[in-house]
């Protein structure tokens, strides 16, 4: 999803992203943390990068071509 504006990074809703849906989340300036409009998630800072890094493993070899299959 392209950022809208330029200042802080948007960050991906990661429990949106676990079900292959990009949705970004915003920022709440008074309770310091980022919330999902979409599911309702919210969370710090620290939080959503934590989630969204174990996310990363289900795309971890999307760029590598597999062409062979050991079933034996």
């Amino acid at each position: 999803m392209a950022q809208s504006g330029k200042g802080k990074l948007n960050y991906r809703c990661p429990s949106c992203f676990m079900r292959d849906l990009d949705i970004d989340m915003f920022y709440d300036k008074d309770k310091d943390e980022f919330y999902c409009i979409r599911c309702q998630y919210t969370g710090t800072e620290k939080d959503v990068l934590e989630k969204n890094e174990m996310i990363r493993f289900r795309y971890g070899a999307m760029a590598k071509r597999i062409t062979k299959f050991d079933f034996d």
